[in-house]
C-alpha cells in the first residue's frame, strides 16, 4: 500500500463508501505478509515511497512469482532485478502486462501508465559492455519516477565524446556513473558537474582489473569532490539513490550555486579563539 493508497481508503471510510471491517482487513498485512520463504514488507513504499523490490538472483521462478503476487495483490507497482529469461517468462504468464528489460535483467509491472518523469537523472557509462549496469539503473530511476537521460559509451579513451555532453551532464539532478576497466570517469565527470554523482564500479576488464575491485578503489579514492561509490556492479542501488536526489531537487527546487564572491569579491571570515581575544589587564 502506498501513501495515496492509503489516502483514498480512509476517505472512503469518512465518506461512508467503505466500512471499518474492510478496512481492518486491508490494513491486516499493511506492515508484511509470511510467507514460507519469504517475508513481504508491505510498509515500504509509506516509510521510503517505493514498494518492495524483488532481488531474483538466487531465487527460483515460482518464488520471484509469489512474491510478486503478493505486492501486487497490495496495489505496489512491481520491480525485480537480477532475473534472466525463464524467470522473466514465468512472471509474463503470471502478468501479462510485465514487461522484461533483457540488458538489464529486470522486470517490472505498472498498475497505471507511467506519467512524464520529473527533474532529471543523467545515466552515463563508459562503454557498451557496461550497458547492463547502466541500464538496470535507468530502469529503476524511471519506475522511481524520475526523467532519465542516458548519456552512454562516452569512457575516457575519448574524452571528446563527453565533453560533446557537457550540457547535458550540468542540467541533472544526479548522475551514476558507471565504469569497469581503471574506473576513472565518474571521477572526470566530478570535476566538470555541480550535481551528486553516483559512481558504479562494474567487472568489466582484464585481469588486473580483479572483477571490478580495481574500478572500485579507483572510484573510492577519488579527488573530485561530490563523488559517492556503490558496490561492483550495483546499478540498481545507484539508480535508486539518483532518483531520491532528483525527488529532493524537484520538491524543494533545485538550489543555485552561489557566493558573496560572485557580487562583492571574496569573503574571508575567520573564527576567533580564545588565543586570539586582547587580554584584559587588571
Amino acid at each position: 500500500m502506498n501513501p495515496r493508497h492509503l489516502r483514498n481508503l480512509l476517505e472512503d471510510l469518512t465518506a461512508g463508501r467503505t466500512s471499518v471491517e474492510e478496512v481492518e482487513r486491508r490494513l491486516a498485512t499493511l506492515p508484511f505478509e509470511q510467507l514460507e520463504f519469504a517475508c513481504v514488507d508491505h510498509h515500504r513504499a509509506l516509510r521510503c515511497g517505493f514498494p518492495e523490490v524483488i532481488f531474483g538472483q538466487g531465487k527460483t521462478p515460482e518464488q520471484v512469482v509469489a512474491i510478486a503476487e503478493r505486492l501486487v495483490a497490495q496495489g505496489h507497482d512491481l520491480l525485480a532485478t537480477r532475473i534472466g529469461l525463464e524467470t522473466a517468462t514465468a512472471l509474463q504468464q503470471r502478468f501479462a502486462h510485465a514487461t522484461y528489460f533483457e540488458t538489464a535483467r529486470a522486470a517490472a509491472l505498472r498498475h497505471a501508465p507511467a506519467e512524464p518523469g520529473e527533474g532529471l537523472v543523467g545515466i552515463v557509462c563508459a562503454g557498451t559492455s557496461d550497458l547492463p549496469v547502466a541500464e538496470e539503473a535507468r530502469v529503476t530511476a524511471e519506475m522511481l519516477g524520475a526523467r532519465v537521460e542516458p548519456i552512454y559509451d562516452v569512457g575516457v579513451a575519448g574524452l571528446h565524446r563527453l565533453l560533446a555532453r557537457s550540457a547535458d551532464l550540468r542540467a541533472a539532478n544526479a548522475l551514476v556513473v558507471v565504469a569497469g576497466m581503471e574506473g576513472a570517469l565518474p571521477s572526470v565527470i566530478g570535476g566538470l558537474v555541480e550535481a551528486p554523482v553516483i559512481a558504479v564500479p562494474t567487472s568489466v576488464g582484464y585481469g588486473a582489473n580483479f572483477h571490478g575491485l580495481a574500478a572500485l578503489l579507483t572510484m573510492l579514492n577519488s579527488c573530485a569532490s561530490g563523488v559517492s561509490v556503490v558496490n561492483i556492479d550495483n546499478g540498481f542501488g545507484a539508480g535508486y539513490q539518483a532518483a531520491l536526489i532528483n525527488r529532493l531537487a524537484v520538491r524543494g527546487g533545485r538550489a543555485s550555486v552561489t557566493s558573496e564572491a560572485a557580487s562583492t569579491g571574496p569573503v574571508v571570515r575567520v573564527a576567533e579563539t580564545s588565543a586570539d581575544r586582547p587580554t584584559k589587564r587588571e
